[in-house]
């Protein structure tokens, strides 16, 4: 079981995180510090809540032109802007907020949501958290903005129906009068009890009167009245320190599962956007070129999607192959180059002086040779069709590697290596289709030849001159040999350019488009490594912060779980 202390005193700890990582609450969405139980302290200016606060501290610390008091070694304050540092002498407290205040607000009488957190450790207070607020004013002066007074009064509206009514300088009021019927709540009926004080009187301040015997003065007040002597015992800064406390520990513990609840739904918010945005990097070379690597393993298994169905794109290849290939094929010349008169002018320029004597083989060979030349055009087209495909594929890739997104020069020198390695691919595939197509000229299909018909063309008079032998009906036999030898080379090479296409640029692409990239990169220094990572100056400031808010509700959970608060 919790107790008053450990629970108050838990919230105090969570409000001093939060302080100190930025989260003054306002009007901020998903504040930790708006969500926390406090005990505000609200009323017009010159009203006495200053004094009433001191009256509960049992010090002289706010900011007002009163004598010094040294409050020994058993009581003393500390700030949480000034860590480590114990102050005694609680005039110094009071010209501390002045000033931190006036670093804060610029000197002028401007508002702000920053809240200074002071700590006072006394054997004769309770323990409470208390806000002291601005007095609530009816003009904005100097420094305020003009919606201040309708932003004060909407606030305290809504504020005032679920109060502990507080009634000050008492003692002052006129003979004859009293208050007793705000005290009983007849008058101005609040959700909580009303508790009159009664406060020091300036005279009292200016002769530094103690407070504890200010205290046993408020006491003797109350219980000597006629007015208020049946409700002395309810009465008094004293009474009211402990009311506030014990209601401050039950508000907090019947609000700690729902804080609970709204922190652990922020901590998986904020895990979930810094796994989006990518974890802070450490500083060390070894961390470093780890996190390049692992952007480079990311990148590549997207790239790989793409080849292989799981993303689009990988189908592209096997449309140069099917479609872009077939259709290059189909239009290449040999109608032209194979037609009577071009095979009558080939095959007469192959014989020279001396004409053939069966068959024209030197001609056949040329006819063969220089059609074989024309598929060498459908080939490195093939080759750099697919190399278009895969650089496209890369870009596509970068672009969808979320890991990558923060580290723009990554990107650049990724794709940089990507496609140098790419053009690598495509030298050594536009070399092996040529040599495809060479291949096939260097070595003739005999069989095929020796299959063909030699009988002379019937009508066919041998015994004319030479230049009268190459008739019409044999120059076209000749074409149409050639013309099917061509087209079985065609439906070979139209299966075997994709093979070597594939051979020589997906599949490296796939096993090595990094490779050069990862030994480069391993041998670089730690600045240079640096370099690579410098990252968008806005993301980097917005996952600070974000790793700063998770630190906080961290923190604060690690501190609900130390407390048996159930």
């Amino acid at each position: 079981m919790a107790t008053m202390g450990s629970l108050i005193g838990l919230v105090n700890r969570i409000q001093q995180a939060c302080t100190v990582l930025g989260d003054y609450g306002g009007r901020r969405r998903g504040s930790l510090w708006n969500s926390l139980p406090s005990v505000a302290v609200v009323g017009g200016q010159s009203s006495g809540k200053s004094s009433v606060l001191e009256s509960i501290v049992g010090r002289d610390f706010l900011p007002r032109g009163s004598a010094p008091q040294d409050g020994g070694r058993t009581e003393y304050a500390e700030f949480l802007h000034l860590p480590r540092k114990r102050f005694t002498d609680f005039a110094a407290v009071r010209q501390e907020i002045s000033d931190h205040t006036d670093r804060i607000t610029g000197k002028s009488k401007a508002i702000s949501n920053k809240p200074i957190q002071l700590s006072i450790y006394s054997p004769h207070v309770v323990n409470l958290t208390l806000i002291d607020l601005p007095g609530l004013t009816k003009v904005a002066v100097e420094g305020q903005p003009e919606s201040i007074v309708q932003d004060i009064e909407t606030w305290s509206g809504l504020m005032l129906t679920r109060t502990f009514g507080v009634v000050t300088k008492l003692d002052l009021m006129d003979k004859g009068t009293n208050a007793v019927d705000v005290l009983e709540g007849r008058s101005y009926r609040l959700q909580h009890p009303w508790v009159g004080v009664v406060n020091r009187s300036q005279a009292d301040i200016n002769k530094s009167v103690d407070m504890l015997a200010a205290r046993r003065k408020e006491q003797e007040y109350f219980q000597s009245s006629p007015d208020y002597g049946h409700l002395a015992h309810k009465m008094g800064a004293e009474y009211l320190a402990k009311l506030l406390s014990e209601h401050l520990e039950a508000v907090i513990k019947a609000k700690i599962p729902s804080i609970i609840a709204m922190i652990n739904k922020t901590v998986d918010e904020i895990e979930a956007e810094l796994d989006r945005l990518g974890r802070p990097i450490g500083g060390d070379a070894g961390a470093q070129l780890y996190t390049i690597l692992d952007m480079c393993r990311a990148f590549d298994r997207v790239f790989k999607e793409h080849l292989d169905g799981g993303r689009p794109g990988g189908d592209r290849i096997y449309g140069v192959f099917d479609h872009q290939l077939p259709a290059a094929l189909k239009k290449l010349p040999f109608d032209k180059h194979l037609s009577l008169q071009n095979v009558r002018k080939v095959i007469s320029e192959a014989d020279g002086y001396q004409p053939h004597l069966i068959a024209p083989e030197q001609g056949y060979r040329r006819l063969i040779d220089s059609s074989l030349s024309y598929f060498r055009g459908p080939a490195e087209a093939s080759v750099d069709a697919v190399h278009l495909v895969l650089k496209e594929l890369v870009r596509r890739s970068i672009a969808a590697t979320e890991e990558l997104k923060r580290f723009p020069t990554l990107q650049s020198d990724i794709a940089a290596a990507a496609n140098e390695s790419l053009e690598r691919f495509r030298e050594d595939g536009r070399k092996t289709v040529i040599r495809l197509v060479d291949m096939e000229a260097s070595y003739l299909t005999v069989e095929f030849f020796r299959k063909l018909p030699t009988e002379p063309d019937k009508g066919a008079n041998n015994n004319t001159p030479a230049n009268d032998r190459y008739q019409d009906n044999h120059l076209r036999r000749i074409g149409s040999n050639v013309s099917s030898y061509i087209g079985m080379v065609c439906d070979t090479l139209r299966n075997t350019i994709p093979k070597a296409v594939v051979h020589c640029q997906v599949k490296e692409a796939k096993r090595n488009l990094l490779n050069r990239f990862y030994a480069h990169v391993g041998s670089k220094e730690k600045k240079q490594l640096s370099a690579m990572l410098d990252e968008d100056p806005g993301l980097m400031e917005k996952r600070d912060s974000l790793v700063k808010k998770l630190e906080l509700y961290k923190s604060a959970r690690n501190e609900i779980d130390s407390v048996a608060w159930k």
